[in-house]
């Protein structure tokens, strides 16, 4: 079975409660305390025949996009299981839709989740994403902590 998700989070520290089917249950919240304007849409909400996950993300920044690194962390049964640094928007040549936004402006994109790529396996598991506008990661410019629950293996 498939199923749509939809968010819009316009206040700091609440859960969300993603999506629930069969084989996966998806929450967040948001790192820190300060407002966000955020829609996020995935679909399907199933780890199940290794799919590649359609989403949407629209979201109003609140500071200029010129530099974008992104770090993603993930846990595994509170194991620490993958890190992950990537320089999404440098200044130049930069192909993502966020680079070059203004504070303010409206960010809509979409994007495919590669699930194909990636297994499964049941439990528990934790992701950090977080945003800096530079090098140094100093100036955090978002931060979301999913949980995912995986509640069959895929073998």
């Amino acid at each position: 079975m498939f199923a749509l998700l939809f968010f819009i989070l316009f206040t700091p520290g609440a859960s969300e409660f993603l999506c629930m089917s069969s084989d996966l249950e998806m929450s967040y919240t948001f790192c820190d305390s300060t407002p966000h304007a955020f829609m996020f849409n995935l679909t399907p909400c199933s780890t199940m025949n290794k799919p590649v996950w359609k989403a949407a993300l629209t979201w109003i920044p609140g500071s200029d996009i010129t530099f974008l690194k992104i770090i993603f962390k993930v846990w595994y049964n509170s194991a620490k299981a993958l890190q992950w640094k990537e320089v999404l928007c440098s200044g130049a040549d930069d192909e993502y839709a966020v680079c070059g936004m203004l504070k303010g402006e409206t960010v809509a994109t979409t994007f495919d989740i590669k699930g194909a790529r990636m297994e499964f396996p049941k439990g528990n598991y934790r992701i950090i994403l977080q945003g800096f506008s530079d090098e140094s990661e100093n100036n955090m410019v978002v931060c979301l902590n999913f949980t995912m629950i995986v509640k069959q293996d895929i073998f």
